[in-house]
């Protein structure tokens, strides 16, 4: 009987949709997190009878067919891109992106990495890092005798020093775009890579058109609404049941086949 193996691939269906909101869940205060969508797509038709086809010599033609679906699939899980809140946090090396883009970070294997989570540290050397000690892209150094550090909204890096009225410049970041944002690939530690879907990476000055703005002393929080998460994990645990329901009723319609006799 089809129904059993339609209704299985259901089952796992929603079991994929429950991981994805639970991952959602799981990081609701991760900085910068984006949250992500499971998206299915029907299965192949079996064809009984071809809708269109010719019914009689006369040339009537069957106007709808029959056609029988086989179950489920999954599609894609795509990251939704949408702004997060911005918190204050008193850091004056926290950043958060107001707008498109990401930061971009140095990989211990030499390759650059992108993220939104800007809650970044200065590491022995004086130099602009991640939570891991990755440093951010271009590379900034903050001399030892700093007093105050000052980053603009357009990613100018000034810094106090003792015996200096002015405030020295000495670095500038950029952000990185792409024209398919969702199509990044999640290497965990909050760090994004660059695939053939997102396309290469356009970096400009933050402010600039197409590029958001930095905000110093904030750090974004994630897109996640627990509300709405909920509610998708109940229509998922329901959906569950109900394929788990229709594997029970083809099982009893087999039994009750089984017990007939000729």
């Amino acid at each position: 009987m089809q129904a059993l193996r339609t209704a299985a691939s259901g089952m796992a269906a929603q079991q994929l949709n429950v991981e994805v909101i639970s991952n959602n869940i799981a990081n609701m205060n991760t900085v910068g997190f984006k949250k992500q969508r499971a998206e299915f797509q029907d299965l192949l038709y079996q064809t009984l009878q071809q809708a269109g086809a010719q019914s009689s010599d006369q040339g009537t033609i069957v106007p709808t067919g029959v056609q029988i679906g086989a179950g489920v699939k999954a599609g894609s899980v795509y990251r939704i891109n949408t702004q997060g809140s911005t918190t204050a946090t008193g850091n004056k090396f926290d950043l958060a992106i107001n707008g498109r883009g990401f930061f971009q970070v140095l990989t211990p294997t030499g390759d650059l990495a992108y993220t939104r989570a800007g809650n970044f540290a200065i590491n022995d050397q004086g130099q602009l890092v991640t939570q891991d000690g990755y440093q951010v892209q271009p590379a900034v150094s903050i001399p030892q005798d700093a007093s105050d550090v000052t980053i603009s909204a357009s990613g100018q890096v000034q810094v106090t020093q003792p015996g200096s009225p002015t405030p020295t410049v000495v670095g500038t970041l950029e952000l990185a775009t792409f024209m398919n944002e969702a199509g990044l690939s999640a290497q965990g530690s909050n760090l994004l890579k660059e695939t053939a879907a997102s396309g290469a990476p356009t970096t400009g000055t933050p402010g600039a058109a197409g590029f958001g703005q930095l905000m110093q002393g904030y750090t974004e929080a994630s897109n996640v609404d627990p509300v709405t998460e909920i509610t998708a994990l109940i229509v998922a645990q329901r959906a569950y049941e109900m394929n788990s329901k229709v594997i029970s009723t083809a099982d009893n319609m087999l039994g009750v086949a089984n017990q007939v006799k000729s």
